[in-house]
């Protein structure tokens, strides 16, 4: 993980504070609006599931989750580093969202239409568009619409298609793309400039200060317990070309919680010539 940024160092692309400034009502419905081209009544977004008004939740939320008054349901995420496999995290998005509301007592057939949205500080696709779009579509024929109500949106602050995207969200993502001197220009945008208002407003919060304390150090745990997790996947599966591993031995590998041990471990593995020595060694 890099350097801790201060809240006054944040800029909207800066996962905390996009959650920070979208659980505000107002700015959610503006930026629904400019990437979808459509009017949107009013949004509800969801509190609960914000690590930012949240400090209780049990793991790291990333993401907006809001609503409309048709009961379209949007999950919003800023992403500033590109990671394999967009597309499967927005299917798993997309299958949250649908499995909340089955559970919640909905039938498939009154499932509303939703839409997972990325805003990317970098181009996903290489084609240099600000936006793509997807919707499920019949290979045989343009003619067929499935009307499964599901869409993804993409967006790309290295985009260079201005003439085909509208105005307003182009300059949204001029302003994403900024470093901390250039997000506080002028922009001649109303929406932009509203959400600067809010930036600043949420960095003279000492609250939020507290929040991004509680948020950075969750993230810390949250990247510790995935490199644990990958530790002990490593071990086994080194261990697994050695012979087979006992039960007992999985379960003990399986219960470390311990990084340095399962580090050392890891080493001790590498230097034994059977799970049998292996197991000997960390007995000793």
């Amino acid at each position: 993980m890099g350097r801790i940024k201060r809240l006054k160092e944040l800029t909207i692309k800066d996962n905390f504070m996009f959650g920070a400034v979208m659980m505000d009502e107002d700015n959610c419905k503006g930026l629904l609006e400019r990437v979808l081209e459509i009017p949107i009544e009013r949004v509800e977004v969801s509190k609960e599931k914000s690590i930012v008004y949240h400090p209780e939740y049990k793991g790291v939320r990333l993401d907006v989750y809001a609503k409309d008054t048709k009961q379209t349901r949007y999950n919003v995420e800023m992403q500033v580093k590109k990671k394999s496999a967009l597309g499967k995290r927005s299917r798993y998005y997309q299958s949250q969202m649908d499995m909340e509301m089955l559970l919640a007592g909905e039938e498939y057939t009154e499932l509303p239409n939703t839409y997972v949205i990325f805003i990317c500080d970098f181009d996903p696709f290489g084609e240099e568009k600000y936006r793509y779009t997807f919707q499920v579509s019949c290979k045989e024929s343009s003619k067929v619409d499935l009307e499964d109500g599901r869409k993804i949106v993409f967006l790309s602050t290295y985009g260079k298609n201005e003439s085909e995207v509208p105005k307003e969200l182009v300059t949204f993502l001029k302003y994403v793309k900024e470093d901390l001197e250039g997000s506080e220009k002028e922009f001649h945008d109303s929406y932009v400039e509203q959400l600067q208002k809010f930036v600043r407003k949420v960095k003279e919060n000492r609250e939020m200060e507290e929040r991004l304390m509680v948020f950075e150090e969750m993230l810390k745990e949250e990247y510790a317990a995935g490199q644990i997790e990958e530790r002990k996947e490593i071990l086994l599966l080194f261990l697994q070309n050695l012979g087979t591993v006992p039960e007992a031995l999985c379960s003990q590998i399986q219960n470390q919680q311990d990084l340095e041990v399962l580090k050392q471990w890891t080493q001790l593995a590498f230097q034994s010539k059977s799970v049998e020595e292996f197991s000997a060694k960390i007995k000793a």
